[in-house]
């Protein structure tokens, strides 16, 4: 009797030092863990999901206009035809993430980890980049017009010549030979 007292009052102390994970049906939240889940089509328009844990979900054409993503975990997420138009992912984590044909059109990725992410065929119009890491990213057709690339780390990017860059800031980036873009740089490294 007294052994499996002791057994139960460790269980319970076990389980108050971790948190409980969060099922892919709890809502949107403050870092709501939803690693893998699939949230394929989700309308998640203003959620607020700062330091949300996302790795490995499926967002597949979810909608995530004006959603706060501030510091989420997106490693490995697939964003594919996903809608991010104004959403704020600063300091977010989409390493390796797909965001194919997916609209990031005036969306703040200031600070974001991107490297080997799939973003072909992307809108990234008048987005900010400052001091993104996009290195190994494959940029395929993707647009960035008018994007901020100040400071951003393009090394190793593929693609990039194939992609739009018409009056986009690339001031102080990294160009993908390590070139640093002399200030004023606009729509070319120079």
């Amino acid at each position: 009797m007294k052994h499996s007292m002791i057994l139960a009052l460790a269980a319970l102390s076990l389980g108050a030092a971790f948190p409980a994970m969060a099922a892919c049906t709890d809502p949107a939240s403050v870092e709501v863990d939803w690693e893998g889940c699939n949230l394929t089509g989700t309308d998640l328009t203003n959620a607020i999901l700062t330091g949300a844990n996302l790795t490995d979900a499926n967002l597949n054409g979810a909608n995530l206009i004006y959603a706060n993503l501030t510091g989420a975990n997106l490693t490995d997420a697939n964003l594919n035809g996903a809608n991010l138009t104004d959403a704020s992912l600063n300091g977010a984590n989409l390493s390796n993430a797909n965001l194919s044909g997916a609209n990031l059109t005036d969306t703040n990725l200031g600070g974001a980890k991107l490297t080997g992410a799939h973003i072909a065929h992307a809108d990234l119009r008048d987005t900010n980049l400052t001091g993104a890491d996009l290195s190994n990213v494959n940029l395929i057709k993707t647009r960035l017009n008018r994007a901020n690339l100040t400071g951003a780390d393009l090394t190793g990017t593929k693609y990039l010549y194939r992609a739009k860059l018409d009056d986009a800031n690339l001031s102080g980036a990294t160009w993908t030979d390590g070139k640093i873009c002399a200030a004023g740089s606009v729509g070319t490294c120079d």
